[in-house]
């Protein structure tokens, strides 16, 4: 398996694998795949990596820029990330999460945030910081990994691409 950055001949197949990686999961709206898409029709996809084992696209993560208390400051949103069902558990969301991490680290970004289970992404180094906060989402989903400088709170906003897709 590789992990590459994507190419336009991989778009179909991320949407395809996205929506299949999403369908089972309860708290997911099936927006995801729009949401990648709307990523890169706005030119906000900073980085989006696969997976690929054997020719096919099996894992997808994406970054794009987030502001914190309306600044940007070189910080950054991990997800959507996707990995076909029957891959699930091989590792394969570890590789892409380290990847991306590291090239964000390489390309000086200060920092990344998401929102996701604390136990899955505290193995990564995020931490969940109660002066982060999105909207009115628990603040326990809420987490950060610091690069460079200090750690930023306040309210964190996500790409146009993110509304859009859920509207």
């Amino acid at each position: 398996m590789i992990i590459r950055k994507e190419t336009d001949k991989d778009i179909e197949a991320i949407r395809l694998l996205t929506k299949r990686a999403f369908a089972p999961m309860p708290y997911s709206n099936g927006t995801e795949p729009a949401i990648i898409d709307a990523l890169r029709d706005q030119d906000q996809l900073t980085l989006s990596l696969v997976a690929e084992d054997k020719g096919t696209v099996v894992g997808q993560i994406s970054f794009s820029p987030v502001t914190i208390d309306q600044v940007h400051d070189n910080w950054f949103g991990l997800g959507p990330v996707s990995v076909l069902p029957e891959k699930q558990g091989q590792k394969i969301g570890s590789q892409l999460i380290n990847t991306g991490l590291d090239w964000l680290k390489e390309n000086g970004a200060k920092g990344c945030v998401l929102i996701g289970n604390p136990d899955y992404y505290s193995r990564f180094g995020f931490v969940n910081e109660t002066e982060l906060y999105y909207g009115s989402l628990d603040r326990a989903f809420i987490q950060k990994l610091t690069f460079l400088g200090p750690a930023r709170n306040g309210q964190l906003k996500y790409c146009r691409a993110f509304e859009d897709a859920a509207a």
